[in-house]
């Protein structure tokens, strides 16, 4: 027997019994009797019709006016049962939903993957924090035979599913690439074509790419309208931005980048971010470079990838551990 079959003898049970004793006991058994109604879609309306009927057939004296105070009784909670169900159902999509993103954010870890490489002669930190479930940026390294690492920084202005399948695009274009067009200024120029044919022209994404080449120490560098970021001299103990200009990836078709060049000498360190990390916001408004600078010299004494963390922390903590975007930031540092 279902409980919709029985619960009028229960119902009728724990109200006889809150009736002639008044007990929290009775109470109790009302309150598991509604868990109950509620597992089994008894709506508010239905336990309302069910009291008044057993009302009327246990006191058949009770005034007609207090039966009939019931009728009112009975249509507030249609409205409320029916807003009651509509907010269930709403509840229901939202954990679908919910467990939707989760899957996918899982997925685009995995697209998205990459390995910090390890060569003798540079310590490499990385840290890449989404603001919600979604990732919008995306870093990536490559280490080729010679041990030159290249890296990719990107931000899709963006957020959420649409930004993240962007960034898969991404991540399989530059897969896609030849072997022998890994300049930067010819990945972009070839990535830009792939953004401009395939990616919704209300979406834009900015990125930069580097290469370090280990026979000679140069870092040469090209960017697609992405933040700036520091370069330390160790001599001088001075940081600069790294000066990088060009169009965001997917404007123009034809777009040529320009490509700089640095020389990295031993204890120099480039640094490069996302947007989520210059523009972290406080209550005073965002924080000044200098800020960014001070805690890089803070912690410059540790290694690359606990200076990535405790950068990471200093300003997760200034946000009140609420993060506003996506935060991604990287630290090279020339070793020998």
């Amino acid at each position: 027997m279902d409980f919709r079959e029985m619960m009028e003898s229960k119902y009728r049970a724990i109200l006889q019994h809150y009736i002639s004793e008044r007990s929290e006991q009775a109470l109790y058994q009302g309150q598991k009797f509604s868990r109950k109604s509620i597992e089994n879609n008894i709506s508010p309306e239905e336990i309302i019709s069910l009291h008044k009927m057993l009302l009327v057939d246990m006191y058949p004296e009770l005034p007609e006016e207090v039966m009939n105070s019931f009728d009112i009784l009975l249509e507030v909670m249609i409205g409320y049962g029916l807003a009651y169900r509509e907010h269930q159902s709403l509840r229901h999509m939202q954990q679908e939903l919910r467990s939707e993103i989760e899957i996918a954010a899982n997925v685009q870890q995995t697209l998205l993957e990459t390995r910090i490489p390890s060569v003798d002669d540079l310590d490499i930190g990385a840290i890449s924090v989404p603001a919600k479930h979604m990732n919008g940026d995306y870093f990536h390294f490559v280490q080729d035979e010679n041990n030159n690492i290249s890296i990719a920084i990107a931000d899709v202005i963006g957020k959420g599913i649409p930004a993240a399948l962007c960034m898969s695009m991404i991540k399989y274009a530059m897969d896609s690439l030849p072997e022998n067009r890994n300049e930067p200024s010819q990945v972009l120029e070839n990535l830009n074509r792939v953004v401009e044919q395939n990616v919704d022209p209300s979406m834009f994404i900015t990125m930069f790419y580097g290469m370090y080449k280990q026979e000679n120490h140069l870092f040469s560098f090209s960017s697609a309208g992405h933040e700036p970021g520091f370069f330390y001299d160790a001599e001088t103990e001075a940081f600069t931005e790294i000066e990088a200009k060009g169009l965001l990836l997917g404007v123009e078709k034809r777009t040529k980048y320009i490509q700089y060049e640095k020389q990295v000498k031993v204890g120099d360190m480039i640094i490069l971010m996302s947007d989520g990390v210059t523009e972290c916001r406080t209550e005073e408004g965002f924080i000044e470079k200098e800020t960014l600078i001070s805690y890089i010299k803070k912690y410059s004494h540790l290694g690359a990838q606990e200076i990535v963390n405790n950068i990471y922390k200093e300003l997760e903590k200034l946000q009140h551990f609420q993060l506003r975007d996506d935060f991604t930031l990287i630290i090279l540092r020339r070793k020998v």
